[in-house]
C-alpha cells in the first residue's frame, strides 16, 4: 500500500511540474493576423489565468479591458491570444508593452488572399470551456507559414536548470536519509524484531512448560 501511494504522489508530482513548465515557458506560433480588438472582462473561476491589470492602473477592479488578437494559422485553424502585461509578476515575463504589441499586431492585419505571416511568442493555454487565453508577449513578421521557429535556447536552459537542481537536492536527501534517517529506522527495525525475537521465546517457554504438565497428566492417566 505504501509502494502504491508513493506512486500515486510521485506521478501527481512530475504531471504537475510539467503542466507548469508547459504553461509558463515561451512558445511560437506562425499566423497571420486576422484582427484585433479590446473587450471588457468580468473575472470570475478563471482569474487565474489572466495576467494582473496593466502596470500603474488599479488592480482591485473586478472587470477591464483586455487587449485580443485573433490569427489564422497555415493550416486553418484558428487561435485568439490576450495582450496583457505581466509587470513583475508571475511568470517572469517582465513584459509592459501591452499597448505596443497591440499597435504591431495591427500594423500586421492580412487576408487570405494577400497573408502577412507572424511569429507570436507567447505562453499559456487555449481552453474554450475556461475560457483562457495564451497571452502573446511578443510579435515579428516572417517569410512565410514555414518559417523557422528557431531553438528554444530559453526552454532548454531553464529545464536543464531545474533538473540540475532537482538532482542535486536529490543527492543531498540520499546523503541526509543515510546518515540520520536510515540509523533511526534501522534501530526501530531492530528493537521490533528483539520485541519479537522475546516474545517468541515466551511462548516456547510456556509451550515447554504446558508440555511438561500434558506428560504429567498422561503418566498419572
Amino acid at each position: 500500500m505504501l509502494t502504491y501511494l508513493k506512486w500515486i504522489f510521485w506521478i501527481t508530482f512530475w504531471t504537475l511540474v510539467v503542466a507548469i513548465f508547459h504553461y509558463t515557458l515561451p512558445q511560437v506560433d506562425i499566423a497571420r493576423v486576422t484582427d484585433t480588438y479590446e473587450k471588457r472582462i468580468d473575472f470570475g473561476e478563471n482569474s487565474i489565468f489572466w495576467a494582473s491589470g496593466d502596470v500603474g492602473n488599479d488592480e482591485t477592479v473586478v472587470n477591464r479591458d483586455v487587449f485580443f488578437i485573433q490569427t489564422v494559422r497555415a493550416n486553418g485553424s484558428t487561435m485568439v491570444y490576450r495582450n496583457e502585461d505581466t509587470g513583475w509578476g508571475w511568470p517572469p515575463y517582465f513584459k509592459f508593452d501591452t499597448a505596443n504589441l497591440q499597435a504591431e499586431a495591427a500594423d500586421n492585419k492580412s487576408t487570405a488572399a494577400e497573408p502577412t505571416w507572424v511569429a507570436i511568442k507567447h505562453y499559456g493555454w487555449r481552453n474554450e470551456f475556461l475560457s483562457i487565453y495564451p497571452n502573446a508577449v511578443g510579435v515579428r513578421a516572417v517569410s512565410g507559414p514555414d518559417a523557422p521557429k528557431g531553438i528554444p535556447w530559453l526552454n532548454i536552459l531553464i529545464i536543464v536548470a531545474f533538473l540540475i537542481v532537482v538532482l542535486f537536492l536529490w543527492r543531498m536527501w540520499r546523503r541526509f536519509r543515510a546518515a540520520r534517517v536510515d540509523p533511526v529506522v534501522d534501530g526501530i527495525s531492530d528493537s521490533w524484531d528483539a520485541a519479537g525475537d522475546a516474545v517468541s521465546e515466551r511462548r516456547s517457554r510456556v509451550g515447554r512448560w504446558m508440555d511438561t504438565w500434558r506428560a504429567k497428566k498422561d503418566r498419572k492417566n
